[in-house]
């Protein structure tokens, strides 16, 4: 099973200076249909503009600062994103 964090977690990505925080995951970029692990807003501040979203994959982060919120119904949807 893929690993995905939880909705929240905040991450500090390879060669990053600034936290990001998930706010989704299994992501297609629109442009060019490319599927990515996850979509991150800069930490704090919060999801400003299309220009400041960031699609990442797992193997992208260097730091897990903080994980996010995480139980059964969570637990549930991995296996639904994990079975696609």
């Amino acid at each position: 099973m893929k690993e995905y964090l939880p909705i929240g977690s905040v991450v500090l990505l390879k060669e990053g200076k600034k936290k990001l925080m998930i706010y989704g995951r299994k992501q297609m970029q629109t442009s060019n249909g490319q599927m990515w692990d996850y979509i991150a807003c800069m930490y704090p501040e919060g999801n400003i503009n299309e220009d400041y979203m960031f699609l990442f994959n797992h193997e992208d982060i260097e730091k897990v600062v903080y994980r996010g919120y995480s139980d059964v119904e969570e637990e549930k949807f991995l296996k639904i994103l994990n079975d696609d």
